[in-house]
């Protein structure tokens, strides 16, 4: 008995000092300065232009002006004692703890709407225990200072609905109207998407958003604020989403926006948006053109079952200046162009030609055009093949393998200078992807992201200029203090004489003098394009890409399946035209858009297939650029017997 007198005293006593604490804490908070959090706000993203393109509360609402079916649906189905707690639900927490534990895993949170509140306060993206006191002490200063009804007013405006921040974007977004005249059907919906905004979307995933409805009007009807008849009403009431705001109606822009959120997680800024009032972020968005990329998509690519990824880049900056995704960010967030890699094909061929050139070759370098079988030390065999099985049989220069894309030239000649070499020289133009020294890796075998592939083609663009791609110019806070400022790091990786051979041999791709036994690979441009450019297509069994530039662009384009399923060669041509209508429309107004003759560069006409020096027979003399001293002046060596590592058979 004595015992048992003793466990109650100390429960007592321990229950006191609780409260005591709980009080002690509870007044600190509320005697230091009150939080301003009507002015935290979150995130204003502006483009090149100094135009708002989002932010997280740019249409903040009095919780009076919200529809009381949001207001009910949301605590019925986030925190039903919202009104009763300080902050802490402790019997939820306590329930959830229990419910875990038996089941060894995470199935409930007891995070009440304060609590969220406070989170969605700070800019930091860990989980650390530091993080989490810090939000518990927001938690009770948040409770000590406001009153309830001003907490939810600020939740309701800095929510996250799927991409979409604040309850006013949220109804706009989803239903073309305000918050306040929100129906119980389109409140049930709206209330369940925080929980896991992309899973919860009704645009993005409709059957989920059903089931996560259900929910929501049960929690309603257990709580009194509607009957068993309104709730069966409303769910099954159809509902037609709008998927677009008045001010940001591109498909494709929110995939920039994203590329944004995603390049600030990894800067450094103060914690929490209560230290900067709100954040102003200063981004390289080019909105006319965002809506040139977009316009290119809605009228040349049809496939309605493919993906497509585009980046728009100024290669004398890296500023990504427009990106696309996908085809409809409602449709898929998926962002293909920063989270994707797939197999690129032939568009890896110019960094193998400018190791080459590096390495004595010239644009008349000539290897033989025919079927070959590459037979390997351990007598492995590799037999590549050109498209649609067609050869010259006969010798072709580097700049006819270009522009007929030819696998049997580029095999040849990443073995005549080693595997290794081409590696190295990805890594040297930013692809951050593994790469293995295999015969293949000539043909684009391996998986690299877009963004790497244009950071790369940037470097050729950039007359020889690493750089980092960036979506970020400037963060301020709301008092217009400078946070952030991007700092250009550029590195001379490249040669800009080799530069400039390597940008002119690019140029063969759609040069009709090129027609012999085969065709360039993008003849089909050549009456489309005004201006002159580098471009490179590549095609592989999943994969259509094209990238392409001059001295104010640079874009690239990926086409396929995201399930990886066979494509068709002949599905490629919509983003060829895609990108000429894009680069063409883009650089209409500017002049000057290809690179100076270096001092130590020489052109000379040649035979464009042979590479030979021309003559009065030569019925197609096209100009080659040479460093001064390699240039041809007869007839021109072919370079396939000395290749020392491999046997050829024909």
């Amino acid at each position: 008995m004595k015992k048992v007198k003793k466990v109650i005293k100390i429960v007592i006593f321990s229950l006191v000092f609780f409260m005591f604490t709980y009080l002690g804490i509870y007044l600190v908070a509320s005697m230091t300065n009150k939080l301003d959090i009507n002015t935290s706000n979150g995130y204003y993203l502006y483009d090149t232009n100094n135009n708002l393109i989002n932010g997280t509360s740019d249409q903040w609402i009095k919780l009076e002006d919200i529809s009381p079916h949001l207001i009910n649906a949301t605590i019925s189905i986030e925190d039903k004692n919202f009104y009763k707690h300080q902050g802490f639900d402790y019997l939820r927490i306590a329930k959830s703890l229990y419910v875990n534990v038996v089941n060894g895993k995470t199935l409930q949170g007891a995070s009440t709407i304060t609590q969220q509140y406070a989170k969605n306060l700070f800019l930091e993206f860990d989980k650390t225990w530091e993080r989490k006191l810090k939000e518990a002490w927001l938690t009770i200063r948040l409770e000590s200072q406001y009153s309830k009804d001003e907490i939810l007013e600020g939740y309701l405006n800095t929510i996250n609905y799927g991409g979409v921040y604040g309850i006013e974007n949220a109804s706009y977004y989803y239903f073309n109207k305000s918050s306040s005249e929100l129906t119980l059907a389109e409140a049930s919906i709206l209330a369940g998407i925080p929980k896991s905004p992309s899973n919860y979307s009704p645009i993005l995933n409709y059957d989920n958003s059903k089931k996560r409805q259900k929910l929501v009007l049960d929690a309603m009807v257990n709580n009194e604020f509607i009957t068993s008849g309104e709730m069966e009403s409303a769910y099954n009431e159809e509902l037609e989403f709008y998927g677009y705001l008045e001010n940001n109606n591109l498909k494709t822009l929110r995939y920039f926006q994203d590329s944004v959120m995603s390049e600030l997680k990894t800067l450094s800024l103060p914690s929490s948006f209560l230290e900067t009032g709100g954040l102003k972020i200063y981004t390289t968005l080019d909105m006319n053109a965002q809506t040139i990329l977009e316009e290119s998509i809605k009228n040349n690519f049809t496939n309605e079952e493919m993906q497509l990824a585009s980046i728009v880049m100024d290669p004398n900056t890296f500023e990504v200046l427009a990106l696309a995704g996908g085809k409809d960010y409602s449709v898929s967030q998926f962002n293909r162009a920063i989270s994707a890699k797939r197999q690129v094909g032939s568009t890896l061929k110019p960094f193998l030609y400018y190791v080459a050139l590096e390495n004595g070759f010239t644009e008349s370098t000539t290897f033989t055009s025919e079927e070959t079988t590459f037979v390997f030390s351990n007598n492995k065999t590799y037999s590549p093949s050109n498209y649609n099985n067609k050869y010259g049989n006969k010798n072709i220069s580097m700049a006819a393998a270009i522009a007929y894309s030819e696998n049997v030239y580029a095999v040849k000649t990443h073995l005549f200078l080693g595997e290794e070499m081409l590696v190295e020289m990805l890594k040297r133009v930013g692809i951050s992807s593994n790469l293995e020294a295999i015969p293949s890796l000539a043909l684009g075998s391996e998986e690299i992201s877009l963004i790497d592939m244009v950071t790369a083609y940037g470097t050729l663009a950039s007359n020889g200029y690493k750089s980092t791609p960036h979506f970020i110019k400037k963060i301020e806070d709301s008092n217009g203090n400078v946070l952030y400022e991007y700092k250009e790091k550029k590195e001379q990786v490249l040669n800009s004489s080799l530069v400039y051979i390597t940008n002119e041999i690019l140029t063969s791709t759609y040069n009709y003098n090129f027609i012999d036994y085969n065709y360039p690979t993008c003849y089909d441009l050549a009456n489309k394009l005004t201006k002159k450019y580098s471009v490179k297509t590549g095609t592989t069994d999943t994969d259509h890409l094209i990238f392409g530039y001059n001295k104010n662009i640079v874009v690239g384009i990926w086409s396929g399946y995201d399930d990886n399923r066979y494509s068709e060669t002949g599905e490629g041509k919509q983003i060829k035209y895609m990108w000429a209508d894009i680069v063409e429309n883009y650089t209409k107004e500017k002049e000057d858009t290809w690179y100076d003759l270096p001092s130590n560069v020489v052109g000379v006409l040649v035979d464009p297939i042979s590479g030979e020096v021309a003559d009065e027979n030569t019925k197609k003399p096209t100009m080659f650029y040479y460093i001064k001293g390699t240039e041809p002046t007869y007839q021109n060596d072919s370079l396939e017997d000395l290749i020392p590592t491999i046997k050829l058979e024909q």
